[in-house]
């Protein structure tokens, strides 16, 4: 397999263009669950522009031909930091390891979590105030991740992307 770079700026710039509408070529997820990993892989296919069609993957052909990891914010966990494979891939990191492109994950439970979101910028001094997000569902961009109410957060960062 073969490496290439994850495009930040590109995941970035889809997502500010589709933060507050919906990109017709996908399937809008928010009447049967939320639509915020789907559109986070949306942004991370576009900073890739590959998928990983094994049964285990990661991809998008039509609302009823997906892989779990498309939508559901554990399965997109799983598949990130998990992947040994094609397609983009990475590992959970702290706050300060965080850079544009990169995903974070909140629990509001303390337990399961349940939003994704695209983080869009960062500051070095770890101030969640001041690291901004892009997400669907509650749509947002730029929105401060410490504007929300969890108890848990994790962060993955983007390593690279195999094809």
């Amino acid at each position: 397999m073969r490496q290439k770079i994850y495009k930040r700026e590109d995941a970035i710039a889809y997502a500010k263009k589709w933060a507050y509408s919906r990109n017709p070529q996908y399937y809008n997820f928010d009447p049967v669950g939320g639509d915020c990993t789907s559109f986070i892989s949306q942004c991370i296919y576009s900073g890739s522009q590959v998928m990983n069609y094994n049964q285990y993957g990661w991809y998008y052909k039509n609302g009823n031909n997906k892989s779990p990891s498309w939508s559901g914010v554990e399965y997109l966990y799983k598949f990130l930091t998990q992947n040994k494979s094609i397609g983009p891939y990475g590992r959970e990191v702290g706050l300060e390891q965080v850079e544009i492109g990169d995903i974070a994950q909140l629990s509001f439970d303390g337990k399961t979590y349940g939003h994704s979101l695209l983080i869009v910028e960062t500051d070095k001094s770890n101030n969640l105030n001041k690291t901004l997000i892009a997400t669907h569902t509650i749509d947002a961009y730029r929105k401060s991740i410490g504007s929300y109410n969890f108890k848990n957060i994790r962060y993955i960062h983007i390593d690279g992307v195999r094809y």
